[in-house]
């Protein structure tokens, strides 16, 4: 039976309680010989800099590096508001995502018939919404150089952040979008802003160039993004693979989540190419929610997205599909009996802490495995 190497960076705040819960199903798979994991454990965020001075330091990168999926919670908090811009938490994930070239991020919005009556919109708009946002995540204005503030005198000063990409890289994410969209209902939404930044033309030329040449079969339509986000709210479920450059995908991605009902609802992962010679793909895997200080320690933290991102793990980077869906099944299953932790509670069911929700959801995998 294969080793997988986990490398697990639970961060701050609720990262560290929702992570426990994930090493508690790592446990539960090795102890029934299901899987054999090699698990270690880092320090990243506000944690690694009041550790080593840094969002994370390099012996942790390194055993990033090394690993077939790294797992991570969630990091930052006032406790580290004043800490140099470089060495800021969120600096720690930036560098995860550079180094190991996750250009890829896949974040799903999936509303659970459960909780439909949960989301803002009404449940006929959400009710069955399964739709999957490709976000390039390495290029873009969060890495494009120049990236200045200049002070420029009489008390004035000039911010500049520089949108750049190269065809290459808008190549790539849409191959990723268009090879999952042949696995789920073959239609793709590319989404830019085409009309105003030169970096959208170019994002729809190679985007239509790589569905003429490569993916006639898939279904294309391109949105501007403005309008996407318009869309996603009046009607989400007209929508089944969206794929879209760094900026707006942080945009567009959070306005999907909130669809479902709770940003503690949804899972991701962050993928990089596949190895020349394994096939192997850098990843990782994280919820969508914050560190959320004002409710850590208190056992009140949602650890689905925790769970549901070490799915993702199973799915994408372990060849373990079939158990990835157990998994899913498992907390749709405990959604269904009425189980909820606060931030998804509804009247008439049954409130309960982290720990007692990742026992839940336990115990239902034990049924269906």
């Amino acid at each position: 039976m294969a080793i997988h190497k986990l490398f697990l960076l639970p961060g701050d705040g609720i990262g560290t309680e929702v992570m426990a819960e994930v090493a508690r199903f790592i446990d539960w798979f090795s102890s029934r010989g299901i899987a054999t994991f090699e698990a270690e454990q880092g320090l990243v965020g506000g944690s690694a800099y009041d550790a080593h001075g840094k969002a994370i330091s390099d012996a942790d990168m390194a055993l990033a590096n090394a690993a077939d999926a790294v797992i991570f919670g969630a990091v930052g908090g006032p406790k580290w508001d004043d800490v140099p811009y470089e060495k800021r938490p969120e600096a720690g994930l930036l560098r995860l995502r550079k180094d190991l070239a996750l250009f890829a991020n896949l974040r799903p919005a999936i509303c659970y018939p459960a909780l439909a009556d949960s989301s803002s919109l009404k449940r006929h708009l959400v009710e069955g919404l399964d739709l999957l946002i490709v976000r390039e995540l390495t290029g873009g204005v969060y890495f494009g150089e120049p990236k200045t503030i200049t002070d420029l005198g009489n008390g004035q000063k000039r911010a500049i952040d520089t949108q750049v990409y190269d065809t290459y890289e808008i190549d790539r994410i849409a191959r990723v979008a268009f090879d999952l969209a042949r696995t789920r209902s073959n239609k793709v939404a590319s989404s830019e802003k085409r009309n105003v930044m030169k970096s959208g033309v170019l994002w729809h030329e190679v985007v239509s160039q790589v569905h003429a040449e490569s993916y006639p079969d898939v279904e294309l339509e391109h949105v501007l993004a403005d309008n996407c986000g318009m869309q996603l709210v009046r009607n989400p479920k007209q929508y089944d693979v969206i794929v879209t450059d760094n900026l707006f995908g942080d945009m567009l991605s959070d306005v999907a989540a909130m669809l479902t009902g709770s940003l503690g609802m949804l899972p991701s992962a962050s993928l990089g190419a596949p190895d020349e010679q394994s096939g192997r793909r850098k990843s990782l895997y994280e919820p969508v929610h914050g560190s959320a200080p004002d409710i850590a320690g208190q056992n009140l933290a949602n650890p689905i997205a925790m769970i549901a991102s070490f799915a993702m793990a199973l799915r994408y980077s372990l060849g373990m599909g079939d158990w990835a869906g157990k998994v899913e099944d498992a907390i749709s299953r405990t959604l269904d009996k009425g189980i909820r932790t606060s931030d998804i509670m509804q009247d008439g069911m049954t409130q309960v802490g982290t720990t007692q929700m990742a026992d839940a959801i336990l115990h239902e995998l034990e049924a269906i495995a």
